[in-house]
Order: C-alpha cells, then sequence, then structure tokens
C-alpha cells in the first residue's frame, strides 16, 4: 500500500523521500482505510482548517499565517487532481514548511 502512495506523491515530488512517505502512511494509520477519511477535500473549508491544527499544528509545529499559506499552496498545487490523497496532502504541506526531516 506504502507504494501507491509513494508513486502519488513522485507525481508532485520526483525526489520524495520513500521513508519520509511510510511515516506519513504510519502516522495516519486506520484513516487511511476509508476512501473519504484518505482523502483532502480542498473545497471544504473545515477540512482545511482540521489539515492546519491536527497536521500542521501538532504534527510539524506550525501555526497561524504560514500553515495557512503551506496548505493554499498545496491545494493549488494539487487542483488538477480530483482525488487528493491525504498522504500526497501532508507530504507536500511538510515539505512546502521545510518539515520533512523532523518526521
Amino acid at each position: 500500500m506504502s507504494q501507491d502512495y509513494f508513486a502519488d506523491v513522485k507525481t508532485y515530488d520526483a525526489a520524495a523521500d520513500e521513508a519520509v512517505v511510510k511515516k506519513i502512511v504510519r502516522h495516519l494509520g486506520i484513516a487511511l482505510r476509508n476512501r473519504d477519511s484518505s482523502l483532502v477535500s480542498a473545497s471544504d473549508q473545515t477540512e482545511l482548517d482540521r489539515v492546519k491544527e491536527k497536521w500542521c499544528g501538532k504534527k510539524l509545529g506550525v501555526t497561524g499565517p504560514e500553515a495557512d499559506a503551506a496548505v493554499a499552496a498545496v491545494a493549488k498545487q494539487m487542483a488538477g487532481d480530483r482525488s487528493k490523497s491525504r498522504v500526497t496532502f501532508y507530504y507536500l504541506v511538510a515539505k512546502h514548511l521545510g518539515k520533512l526531516e523532523t518526521l
């Protein structure tokens, strides 16, 4: 299963780190079993607020305008993808914030 997520991340970051992707998959755990919770809805502000609070704030330690900017940038980057993988979204947010090494 990690390989599928890794392949998706690589479509956005050719130099993606497989070990980091595996850590995100492990972090998300049970949420990835359900199709709905395995995706991020960039058109749902509640969903984006949850990403900012739970991922940016609690896991990465980044809040406020910096977290807002990262989530908005990734949503824009992935705009062409109707099914935004939560793993890919989280990876790209962490990359945007320069936090991949801390995962």
